[in-house]
């Protein structure tokens, strides 16, 4: 369930409302004049940076070895 607060709530506690959404990962409304005009929502969690492409790369021959084929510009 969101939490609704007013800008003016939000200002005096905004460092503790953040550590609550980061905490809970729960959003918070906040409201002007009754009127949502903003969403404080917690970022999703990084993904490990390592081996984070594991197994997305397939090796089709070896790419070392000299080519079969001659350029014409070799010659």
């Amino acid at each position: 369930m969101e939490t609704v607060i007013g800008a003016g709530a939000f200002k005096a506690r905004c460092l503790q409302l953040l550590d609550d959404v980061a905490a809970t990962r729960e959003p918070i409304v906040i409201t002007k004049h009754g009127k949502a005009v903003a969403k404080v929502v917690p970022i999703p969690p990084a993904a490990e940076l390592f081996g984070a492409l594991k197994g997305s790369v397939l090796l089709d021959a070896d790419i070392v070895a000299p080519l079969e084929n001659d350029w014409e510009a070799a010659r």
